[in-house]
């Protein structure tokens, strides 16, 4: 479980593959510090530890992740939003974020405003009901709030702090970013699906 706060920005260093696996060869400074089965979040995709080396640590990804995460995209060089696991008494300072990446969507639009920035993302009609003004949701594991939502996209303010801490500084118009949709929102739409209840889309 994760919060949604990204602590690290991390540069992928190598990346190997095996059958229709990746795995991640990650530049860290604090390598010594990790430890083998350690879940992180990786630009939101929650990642098990599977080597420790010096200043560096492997994760692997499989199809399934790669096929619905970015991560299918980056090559060496790329850097990752990097989150540690949340411990249990601690606060809570973004949202509660599996590591469960639902998809990507693409970014259609940023504009600058005087020292903030807005990202404008398009959104599947089907997903629609996920998303709700001032509700939150996680992007390359980053715990936003959404300013606004129309049919076809959904739009998130972002503070210097955030810009300038995580990688949406190199984000551009037809990028892909994971999209972690709230939990409690899913379970919702989950519940009235079985009940027939769901409204339309």
């Amino acid at each position: 479980m994760f919060n949604g706060i990204v602590t690290h920005q991390w540069v992928i260093h190598h990346i190997t593959e095996e059958g229709t696996n990746k795995t991640f060869y990650m530049d860290c400074p604090i390598a010594d510090q990790l430890y083998i089965d350690q879940s992180i979040a990786h630009n939101g995709v929650c990642l098990t530890v599977t080597k420790i080396l010096d200043q560096q640590y492997a994760v692997t990804a499989i199809k399934e992740t790669l096929d619905k995460t970015n991560l299918q995209f980056s090559v060496p060089g790329d850097i990752l939003n990097i989150e540690m696991a949340a411990t249990m008494g601690g606060r809570i300072d973004g949202h509660l974020v599996q590591g469960h990446v639902d998809k990507t969507v693409t970014c259609v639009g940023i504009q600058e405003k005087d020292g903030s920035w807005l990202f404008d993302f398009a959104v599947d009609p089907a997903d629609r009901l996920l998303l709700v003004n001032r509700g939150s949701v996680c992007l390359n594991g980053i715990s936003l709030t959404i300013a606004s939502v129309t049919e076809n996209t959904f739009q998130v303010a972002i503070i210097p702090f955030t810009y300038e801490n995580t990688n949406l500084q190199y984000l551009k118009s037809g990028d892909q970013v994971n999209i972690e949709f709230d939990i409690l929102g899913k379970y919702i739409m989950q519940y009235l699906e079985r009940l027939q209840l769901t409204p339309t889309r």
